[in-house]
């Protein structure tokens, strides 16, 4: 089940997992203060027995709570949550667009989303999965020297990474952007057009997952997709400028 903590809960989540060790009750009435939130201690003792009874918190005898790891994953969960609520009616415009142009506004939601789905991958993805990405980048290397569409593999590849990072509402997101279904086929396309193939980045992707280096797989997810939006732009550059001339 999905995290579904409220704002208060989150705010004295974060605290704990902020504080580092464990921390009482007073204190975090106190540190909430300060950031500008005022909570009784009683609310705060219901929150907190709430919270311990999720297992999203432990307590430590006469010391404190202390965040657990199923806690830090609900922070997560939770902020990505909120943020798919703040940002679903944009991202169904979009899902339901043609026009070329804002395929670069999802390829910027994308890049936000599997900055840190490769982040999380590289810590929790098993060896199972890493040979799955292995056999997935062989097949699209493979179509692609026989000149075959390599869109539905291209898909495969990042939903693997996506369900490698342990993170359902991440998951969930990227299935959502996944949906528009001529997306792949498109970038496919522009990248023919400008003979740039992008196997090489999902190498270097593959190759950071491999390793579990959280940096180097964020950073070579992210230079795949600003790739992309840089080839959708030089595309429509082009696209414009043999249209005008064909005038």
């Amino acid at each position: 089940m999905k995290a579904n903590l409220d704002e208060r809960e989150l705010i004295i989540l974060e605290s704990i997992r902020e504080q580092g060790s464990p921390v009482g009750s007073w204190s975090l009435v106190e540190q909430l203060e300060k950031r500008g939130y005022k909570i009784s201690s009683a609310s705060m003792s219901r929150i907190l027995y709430k919270l311990e009874s999720c297992g999203y918190v432990g307590s430590q005898a006469n010391k404190g709570r202390i965040i657990t790891p199923k806690g830090v994953k609900a922070i997560e969960e939770t902020k990505i949550i909120n943020s798919i609520d703040r940002h679903r009616k944009d991202l169904e415009e979009l899902i339901n667009s043609n026009v070329l142009d804002e395929f670069i506004m999802v390829l910027q939601a994308r890049k936000a989303i599997e900055r840190e789905t490769a982040r999380l991958a590289a810590q929790n993805i098993t060896e199972q999965e890493l040979g799955k990405l292995r056999s997935i980048l062989k097949e699209q290397e493979e179509k692609a020297s026989k000149g075959e569409s390599i869109a539905e593999v291209d898909i495969a590849f990042h939903r693997t990474i996506a369900e490698a990072s342990r993170n359902s509402a991440l998951v969930a997101l990227y299935g959502l952007l996944a949906m528009m279904g001529q997306q792949s086929e498109l970038f496919e396309y522009v990248r023919s057009r400008l003979k740039n193939p992008y196997q090489k980045a999902h190498r270097n992707i593959l190759n950071a997952l491999e390793k579990h280096d959280q940096d180097e797989a964020e950073r070579s997810i992210v230079f795949h997709l600003d790739s992309l939006i840089e080839d959708v732009r030089k595309y429509w550059d082009l696209h414009n400028t043999l249209f005008n001339i064909s005038l």
